[in-house]
């Protein structure tokens, strides 16, 4: 049965006066009343950094009846917390693997420049070192070994220091019509000898002696270079003929038996190389004692310092025309010449540019031919000896000569000629002039 008064059920708030309830005047406690259920809405668990999904906020489209707006302190946008990516943790701005500038080191953290410049040292330490190798391999398969001095017969004792015979030919080898019309080299068959330089090389100095072409000598007996029959002795002629005979190893065979020198290494080169040569270090400068003409060679210099290209170089050296002294001025200039080339060819600008080095290198080992046993370091012994003649340490002069002989020819001072063969031979410094 309902005890309820009637205007209970009539205004549940309990505004009418004569019920129980707020604003009533009956003096009875006020029962228990019921209060509105209300449902906050739940936070889904949405997928991180998605624009698309937006944390509800209370306050915002919808308030609790009766109340107003809640706020709950969150700022929209915000992730608070340790988490993947939140502040402190891993991912995190200030965690332990926070984000990098590049994907490299931390924000802050210093370079390791120690172990940079040990990476860089040893970087460049390997290239240098299969440059090297690279470079050795490919110059010494270049180099033309096609002299055996194992042919020479009668051979004298070996002395001290190291000597090279340097021989410069007219050899045409390789050259067309133009080539040899520019170069004025006529177009004779065979080969035969325009200089002659003893070189030695030893502690106590180096010594480069011209043996004049025209020198009055005495031919040996030989065994042929490629025949391997023995040939009596042909007697006296000049020193050229022997090479015109029989080659290097019977201009070898000469040398010795009319000096007593033993020849450790032959080196030779022909006309076109040693252009090739002077073009490829970019022309070599010379002071130029006098006016040159001669039609023969070519030669057409001013009195002067001057830069001479591949084939004004060659006519220099090959003029001889116009000196009271001929052969002998023109070993003078020869001499002078191929010491200037080594000191301008041994300079910074050119070993150490590629772009001029392997030019220079290739247009050298192309033309050059040498004894069998001639190495790398040989070669560089060689080329190291003249460049100090250039500057200094050394003595440059001709074979010594006591005056004219038969046929146009020079005779050697034999006195002298011994005197400095004994002097070579013992590696003492030379005295004779």
């Amino acid at each position: 049965m309902n005890e309820w008064p009637d205007a209970r059920s009539g205004n549940a708030r309990g505004n009418s006066d004569d019920g129980y309830g707020r604003g009533s005047s009956a003096a009875q406690p006020e029962g228990a009343r019921r209060m509105p259920h209300v449902r906050r809405p739940v936070p889904q668990q949405q997928p991180a950094h998605d624009d698309r999904y937006v944390q509800p906020r209370y306050g915002q489209g919808g308030s609790v009846p009766g109340q107003g707006s809640y706020d709950s302190g969150y700022s929209e946008g915000h992730v608070y917390g340790g988490g993947p990516t939140g502040p402190g943790g891993p991912g995190g701005p200030g965690g332990p693997e926070g984000p990098r500038r590049g994907g490299g080191r931390r924000p802050g953290a210093a370079p390791n420049w120690r172990r940079r410049i040990t990476i860089g040292v040893l970087s460049l330490v390997v290239v240098l070192l299969v440059t090297s190798v690279a470079t050795y391999f490919w110059a010494d398969g270049k180099v033309r070994r096609e002299v055996d001095l194992s042919k020479v017969i009668d051979r004298p004792d070996g002395g001290e220091g190291t000597n090279y015979l340097i021989v410069g030919s007219d050899s045409r080898d390789g050259m067309s019509a133009d080539e040899k019309k520019k170069l004025h080299t006529g177009s004779a068959e065979g080969k035969r000898t325009d200089s002659m330089i003893l070189l030695h090389v030893g502690d106590n100095g180096n010594t480069m002696v011209s043996l004049p072409r025209d020198s009055w000598v005495t031919i040996p007996s030989f065994v042929g270079s490629d025949s391997g029959k023995k040939y009596p002795s042909p007697g006296k002629n000049k020193l050229n003929a022997a090479f015109s005979m029989d080659g290097p190893e019977l201009l070898v065979r000469t040398v010795e038996a009319n000096t007593g020198l033993h020849i450790d290494h032959y080196a030779e080169i022909g006309f076109a190389g040693f252009a090739n040569i002077v073009d490829a270090v970019g022309g070599v400068e010379l002071d130029i004692p006098q006016d040159i003409k001669d039609k023969d060679s070519g030669a057409d210099f001013r009195k002067g310092k001057q830069t001479l290209d591949g084939q004004q170089a060659l006519a220099f050296v090959r003029n001889r025309h116009g000196y009271a002294a001929g052969d002998l001025e023109r070993t003078k200039n020869q001499q002078k010449f191929l010491a200037a080339l080594a000191s301008q060819t041994a300079t910074p600008t050119t070993l150490l540019n590629p772009f001029k080095l392997y030019p220079v290198l290739g247009a050298g080992l192309d033309t050059l031919i040498v004894d069998k046993d001639m190495s790398l370091f040989d070669l560089g012994s060689m080329f190291w000896a003249m460049k100090g003649i250039t500057s200094g340490d050394g003595i440059s002069m001709n074979m010594p000569v006591a005056g004219d002989g038969p046929q146009t020819s020079l005779l050697w001072d034999k006195p002298k000629v011994t005197q400095l063969v004994n002097e070579l031979k013992n590696d003492d410094t030379v005295t004779v002039k």
